[in-house]
């Protein structure tokens, strides 16, 4: 249906600009509210999905990123996620291939230009749901409603909720999402044209393309396939021009008999069968995709679905979609994580938050009143697909149809944010018309919201641009929660101050008893700062609570194995392996404790595992050619050395352990070649300068080994042995020069 005139549009107190005008300054001011995060780091599971995800890197096949999922784990895997989106991979694989590696910019600068893009598109969408389907001569869409569709697209493009999908890498998904979305719902409405009747005529070809972009919308988010809802629901109310009160009240009163010839004559039954049939086949090959079924969330990841009665879970969803409408009324408490305390659970009906699960849905039953009942038909309509386009994105994340892996995501109202934006822009529209009289007030509140929107977006933009910000902000948001304490502390112990990272894994343990991560990280800090008997209760305690936690059991046998429990750290590193069959650093570790206790046989297999499991593991090469040069073994010792630098050329550790073996074998030309190679890669070697001085010393090239215990001396006056070999040296250099009696 066209709507030749939207009544209050050209009260919308901004100015009149062509098409081309409207969306340069939408993707503007996108780009001036996010420009800043253009040069920030890789941040929070960006180090999962990007940098640690295999399936970015040219050696890994391109076929992999059909079989695994968004992470990078094998889709047919217990463990994984189950977040099918291949289409998001291939362009961080591009993202990889053009900046010859993981250089964060290149990643920003797309995911904004993407941002700016999906703003501009919006114009064209708004238009549409507010003014109507309708064409010039040349048949380009008419925009009925210029103004609206602008300030709604304005405030989309400076939404702040819209900051972790843009300032964080990972948020592609949602970006490429949406741009399949627009895109599937603009060739939708491109399925129609007008005949000389006036009546609409519908092109299958068109329908089917619609079908094929919200399978990639699909690909780059599961999101996507909820366009099909929204395109359903503008044939039903602009095309089919329905006023579902009426149609309700004929249905259920039987007042009238509904007309199946008229409806079967507008087309409304195919279009809806295809669109049916095109969701269905997409439901169903993305089950089969899934493999093992859908993933498994813990109660950390979303209480509210463990209650223990279907009545608290109905409550703490509702309260949950109360908190999301209120970061899209007033986004300025942003999170980048809500899980673990951060939102606590409704265990009553006498807790005052359920005010705001009443003000919700009193909120929503006026607007779907309005929506059904107003007198106004260019209203209703509008009402009706600005609320279609605020919930059907979001039912995927409502906890309606499955378990959902978090309370609150930011990222998941990327789309639905549309929605409240034309709500939003429809609402001051009709105050304008309304309350003509302030006309300058509203225009003013309008400007405002508009700059704090941007102010925002930059302040918060600006704190994703590092995880130190990114952590550190989330402590006054959500200070109950004991992932925004381990994730502060795991930043402070990169960077290393181990003694501030303590205080905030304390926390997170004290707030969440059973947070085996925190437990285990502490440990380790504890570990390294020899407190070893308070280590050993946290990770006692952290395998008991998660009896397949392999990490926890390696570093439980590390700290054993310190603490002389050499029984007992056997028994942990062999549980890590059980829980995690391929543990290259666990037989490592191992392989030093059999070196502990002299079975050398057992350590030397221990660090063979390792070199399989994982070929350039270079400690254990090391270890095996120390290991065999210490028991004597300099044939076998030299063999290990050469096979481990095929593998790493350009180890020096390997280099340094290898020629010494090569030196005790009087090959002393070969090690010296590697001594050389060995100090050209660290210079500063100062144990390397010594043996390379001992190794002259032997050779009788007495002045290259002066010259050579003098460096390593400069570079380590304690160093062991290197001070009695050079006095040593220097007293056979002055019997050298005393004549001959």
């Amino acid at each position: 249906m066209v709507l030749s005139e939207v009544p209050w549009d050209h009260r919308i107190p901004l100015p009149a600009l062509t098409p081309g005008q409207a969306r340069g300054a939408v993707a503007l001011l996108a780009l001036l509210c996010f420009i800043n995060s253009y040069d920030g780091e890789f941040v929070f599971d960006d180090s999962e999905a990007i940098v640690n995800n295999k399936d970015l890197k040219p050696t890994t096949p391109l076929s992999n990123i059909w079989s695994n999922d968004f992470w990078g784990s094998n889709l047919s895997s217990n463990s994984s996620h189950k977040s099918y989106r291949p289409l998001t991979v291939l362009t961080f694989r591009l993202n990889y291939l053009l900046a010859g590696g993981l250089h964060p910019i290149g990643f920003h600068v797309l995911n904004i230009i993407l941002h700016a893009v999906i703003s501009a598109l919006m114009i064209e969408v708004f238009a549409i749901l507010i003014g109507g389907l309708d064409y010039d001569e040349t048949g380009r869409i008419l925009n009925h409603a210029p103004k609206t569709s602008l300030l709604a697209a304005l405030f989309f493009a400076a939404h702040p909720i819209h900051t972790e999908s843009v300032a964080g890498v990972v948020g592609r998904a949602d970006l490429l999402c949406a741009l399949f979305f627009q895109l599937s719902f603009l060739t939708y409405c491109k399925a129609f044209s007008r005949g000389s009747d006036g009546a609409y005529r519908m092109c299958v070809q068109w329908v089917v393309v619609s079908i094929l972009l919200c399978a990639a919308a699909m690909l780059c988010k599961e999101q996507g396939i909820t366009v099909l809802g929204v395109n359903a629901a503008f044939d039903v109310l602009l095309i089919c021009n329905v006023n579902v009160y009426e149609l309700s009240q004929r249905l259920l009163l039987r007042k009238t008999p509904l007309n199946m010839r008229e409806v079967l004559r507008t087309g409304l039954p195919t279009r809806l069968a295809l669109m049916g049939f095109g969701g269905m086949s997409m439901l169903y090959a993305r089950w089969r995709i899934m493999g093992t079924g859908p993933p498994a969330f813990t109660e950390v990841d979303n209480p509210a679905s463990f209650a223990d009665n279907i009545f608290l879970r109905i409550v703490n969803y509702n309260y949950y979609y109360s908190l999301n409408a209120w970061l899209l009324l007033c986004p300025w408490w942003l999170c980048f994580d809500w899980s673990m305390g951060c939102v606590p659970l409704i265990k009553s009906a006498t807790d005052w938050r359920m005010v705001w699960l009443l003000l919700l849905w009193c909120i929503l039953i006026g607007l779907i009143s309005q929506a059904l009942c107003s007198q106004d038909g260019q209203r209703r309509r509008t009402l009706t697909l600005g609320l279609v386009l605020l919930v059907v994105p979001f039912l995927p994340a409502s906890n309606v149809f499955f378990r959902v892996g978090f309370v609150i995501a930011e990222r998941v109202l990327y789309l639905s944010s549309a929605g409240s934006c034309l709500l939003l822009a429809s609402c001051l529209g009709h105050c304008c018309c309304r309350w003509a009289r302030h006309w300058k007030l509203l225009c003013v509140c309008v400007w405002s919201l508009l700059c704090v929107y941007a102010a925002r977006c930059a302040l918060r933009s600006n704190q994703w641009r590092s995880e130190q910000r990114l952590f550190t902000s989330a402590l006054s948001v959500c200070p109950l929660n004991a992932k925004v304490h381990y994730n502060v502390g795991k930043n402070l112990a990169d960077r290393g101050n181990t003694t501030a990272a303590i205080g905030y894994y304390r926390e997170a343990v004290r707030l969440h008893p059973t947070y085996v991560h925190a437990m285990n990280n502490l440990g380790n800090i504890l570990k390294e700062r020899n407190e070893l008997l308070e280590a050993e209760q946290l990770l006692s305690r952290a395998v008991s609570i998660q009896p397949d936690f392999a990490a926890a059991w390696m570093n439980l046998g590390i700290v054993q194995n310190s603490l002389q429990k050499f029984e007992e750290a056997e028994h942990s590193y062999w549980n890590a392996i059980r829980f995690r069959r391929k543990y290259p650093d666990c037989y490592y570790n191992l392989g030093r404790l059999y070196a502990d206790q002299n079975r050398h046989v057992d350590a030397l297999n221990a660090w063979r595992n390792a070199t399989m499991l994982k070929p350039e593991h270079s400690l254990a090469w090391n270890n095996m050619v120390i290991l065999l040069d210490n028991t004597g073994n300099l044939g076998q010792a030299e063999l290990i050395g050469r096979e481990a630098l095929r593998i790493l050329p350009y180890d020096h550790t390997i280099m340094f352990s290898l020629a010494n073996v090569l030196g005790k074998l009087q090959k002393y030309k070969e090690s010296e070649g590697f001594f050389l190679h060995a100090l050209r890669i660290n210079p500063n070697a100062a144990s390397c300068h010594g043996n390379l001085a001992v190794l002259y010393h032997r050779w009788g090239k007495l002045e290259l080994a002066k010259k050579h215990y003098e460096l390593s001396l400069k570079l380590d006056p304690q160093a062991p042995g290197t001070k009695d070999n050079y006095n040593m040296l220097l007293r056979k250099l002055d019997q050298l020069k005393q004549p001959p009696p």
